[in-house]
């Protein structure tokens, strides 16, 4: 390490010291600190590290955590970004706080934002990209699905011996001609027909022709193993595939992925996604299967992504959303609640949420019909439009509660006629609301 990057680490570590010391976790701010003194600090930090970057528009914080939780059985001492923050910053950050005991190897397995994939590869040579899947997301941010796999391919072509993990489901990921080595997961657990993806889908045209393509079986948006009738483009063959789901509940899932079976206490088809890209890095990474499935037995649920806490004597569930696939992904997965229950909405629309919510009229909010909802309540700088879009989903205007502040969400739950509580929050209104649990002691720490 040369001396500019010395004082940037020496200035980052004391800065994050500080911050642990006044009972901040610090969050990013070492890292803004340290490349204010040396903007390539990260090439000398990371180091004779082994780096494996999870990508995507959904699902990368699990699927990092879950690999995270895999490699441990292995790899006790690796490095992560468990907080999130996948900017550079972040992820200099992340760097600073870990120490890795003599002689040991070091694997770090990071959570990178899809836009600054491309900053971060500049810096360092991954072993592995694992690229989750792209839908439409913040296009106010990024723009459409494929100026943002374009940002992708750029970091990609800055290190041609990098293995590409990819969702094999996702026609995007087949579409352009690189030199990496490659490995494909998929779904295979459907009996294949002949179907096209709903009108509102994106992707769904072939990239070398342009012709609708068709599928063999979907297995939600456009996911699935698609071909093309006009030009023979197809799914390539997956490396690892799912072969069988078993059980999906409100907290857990069960399946096979190549004939093994597993179990996740994280609910949704879109986290056996997860699982499924979680498997394929461990795979990668030589893990055994008994590893895998101590891995996943020990897995933690990520905060905002199916956490479950206790209020008082309420359970509460609470969810990230953040564009209309996801979105109908976790109206999918709630609505297999059974008993009655409380919902509650949050809609922000700052820099980080995506200043657009117009996405919230493609999510399939009608689903919510389907669930035996005693109270519903709506929050956030956007209340207004959410208020709206439920009532546009049949629910009555005199039933719907605003909460005009953050803090007035802990005592909404306190009051909800229900034991079970659901929670939809866009990323910024899921941090505050983050802050007041943990100032009130229902979770540990906060994210910064």
């Amino acid at each position: 390490m040369n001396f500019k990057s010395f004082i940037a680490a020496t200035a980052g570590k004391t800065a994050r010291l500080s911050l642990k010391l006044l009972g901040r976790t610090g969050g990013s701010y070492p890292g803004v600190l340290a490349l204010k003194i040396n903007p390539d600090i990260l090439k000398d930090l990371a180091k004779d590290y082994e780096v494996i970057l999870i990508t995507g528009t959904n699902g990368k914080t699990l699927t990092t955590a879950l690999s995270v939780s895999l490699l441990k059985e292995k790899y006790p001492n690796l490095l992560t970004n468990p907080s999130g923050s996948n900017m550079i910053q972040g992820i200099v950050s992340a760097f600073l706080s870990h120490k890795v005991p003599k002689n040991e190897k070091k694997i770090a397995v990071l959570e990178v934002d899809e836009a600054y994939l491309v900053k971060i590869v500049s810096y360092l040579k991954p072993k592995a990209i694992v690229t989750t899947n792209l839908f439409r997301d913040q296009m106010d941010r990024f723009g459409e699905i494929y100026t943002v796999y374009n940002k992708i391919l750029e970091g990609i072509e800055l290190s041609p011996e990098t293995t590409i993990i990819a969702n094999g489901d996702a026609p995007i990921f087949n579409s352009a001609n690189f030199s990496n080595p490659r490995v494909y997961f998929g779904f295979s657990n459907q009996e294949e027909g002949d179907m096209r993806a709903h009108y509102n889908t994106d992707n769904v045209l072939c990239p070398k022709c342009e012709k609708i393509l068709n599928y063999k079986y979907i297995s939600y948006a456009n996911l699935g193993k698609y071909f093309c009738k006009n030009c023979g483009f197809e799914r390539p063959q997956l490396n690892y595939s799912l072969t069988s789901i078993d059980e999906l509940s409100l907290e857990s899932s069960s399946f096979h992925i190549d004939g093994h079976p597993f179990k996740i206490n994280v609910a949704g088809l879109y986290n056996i996604y997860n699982a499924l890209a979680a498997y394929s890095v461990g795979r990668f990474m030589g893990l055994s299967i008994d590893e895998i499935t101590s891995g996943f037995s020990k897995a933690q649920r990520v905060f905002g992504r199916q956490e479950l806490i206790d209020i008082d004597d309420k359970k509460v569930l609470i969810n990230l959303i953040k564009n209309p696939v996801g979105l109908n992904q976790v109206l999918d997965l709630i609505t297999i609640q059974g008993d009655p229950c409380s919902l509650i909405v949050l809609l922000n629309d700052n820099y980080a949420d995506g200043r657009d919510v117009s996405w919230i009229w493609d999510g399939q909010f009608e689903k919510l019909g389907e669930m035996d909802i005693k109270s519903v309540k709506v929050g956030g700088i956007r209340r207004k439009e959410m208020k709206f879009r439920l009532q546009v989903a049949n629910f009555n205007e005199d039933e719907i509660m605003t909460l005009d502040e953050i803090s007035d969400v802990i005592p909404a739950i306190k009051e909800a006629p229900t034991k079970y509580v659901h929670i939809l929050a866009t990323y910024t209104a899921m941090l505050q609301l983050r802050k007041e649990l943990s100032q009130h002691g229902y979770v540990k720490g906060e994210i910064d």
